[in-house]
């Protein structure tokens, strides 16, 4: 069976959140649901999910999974959110505890803070397997970005949803300069990916289109072997480790890096609030 995919695009993080699932009244999974926040004020909204969770409904969708491929550091997740309204089980990588021992040294969150990813509903390891109603999905570990990212590989080679490591072919790759990136894992992680059959479905986390294209989030592993500007076939792991370690040092740091992690690496959950009802977030100074 092929997946039937939608995607939603958040313009403010260039973020996709995907809808797949087997058919109408079928079951189905989200994928790197938004939660729209306002560094400015501080506030949270729903205005990119509510369409997506309008759209299950409207689908009579049975939501079996909520999964992240990795613990951004552009976005919120809203997958508590969605798991509220319409249910599924929250999941991402085993090696969230990694991310979660990093950050929570660099936020000091203190020993109440669990770096064993128990804030999720189920931990995939490398090359499990789980079903999306009649689609069987793989999870492939896919380190390099940061140590946790999975990609899910949906039905007989069908689709791949690559999270942060590939983008469209005309942007490139992901960075690897955040703590526990490794631009050598990430090499071989593409690599993986364009050993997939080459009519694969590619299904990227973020477009960054440039000047003169619309945003566009699906392509093909034959695409991207052919164009993909960072590697294409005939880019040698050196040569990409050398561009790649450049490229990074050049970057600033994601605008929602700080307040992101921090909700991420808890499954998607504010920090606890205080005693007035308030739930805080912390500004590392120098920590970076």
């Amino acid at each position: 069976m092929k997946a039937r995919v939608e995607g939603f695009f958040d313009p403010t993080t260039w973020t996709v959140t995907y809808l797949v699932y087997d058919r109408p009244g079928g079951n189905a999974a989200i994928i790197d649901p938004v939660l729209d926040y306002d560094p400015k004020s501080g506030r949270t909204s729903t205005r990119t999910v509510d369409p997506l969770i309008a759209r299950a409904s409207a689908q009579r969708l049975t939501v079996d999974w909520i999964l992240e491929t990795h613990a951004h550091a552009d976005h919120l997740s809203a997958a508590p959110l969605v798991k509220r309204r319409i249910g599924g089980r929250i999941a991402i990588g085993e090696r969230i505890d990694a991310v979660q021992r990093t950050f929570g040294t660099i936020f000091n969150l203190g020993a109440d803070f669990r770096t064993d990813g128990t804030q999720f509903d189920h931990l995939f390891r490398d090359r499990d397997t789980f079903r999306i109603g009649e689609l069987t999905v793989t999870a492939l570990h896919v380190p390099g970005h940061t140590p946790a990212d999975l990609a899910y590989l949906v039905g007989d080679d069908d689709a791949v949803f690559v999270g942060d490591t590939l983008f469209m072919p005309d942007v490139g790759t992901a960075r690897a300069d955040f703590p526990g990136g490794d631009a050598r894992q990430l090499y071989r992680s593409l690599r993986a990916l364009l050993a997939l059959p080459a009519a694969t479905r590619v299904f990227v986390c973020h477009d960054y289109p440039p000047a003169g294209r619309e945003v566009q989030w699906e392509t093909t592993v034959a695409e991207q072997r052919a164009r993909n500007i960072h590697v294409h076939d005939g880019v040698s792991e050196d040569q990409f480790v050398q561009m790649r370690e450049q490229r990074d040092r050049s970057l600033q740091m994601p605008v929602l890096i700080l307040p992101s992690i921090q909700v991420n690496i808890r499954a998607g959950e504010l920090p606890p609030p205080e005693s007035n009802g308030v739930s805080y977030l912390k500004i590392p100074v120098n920590a970076l």
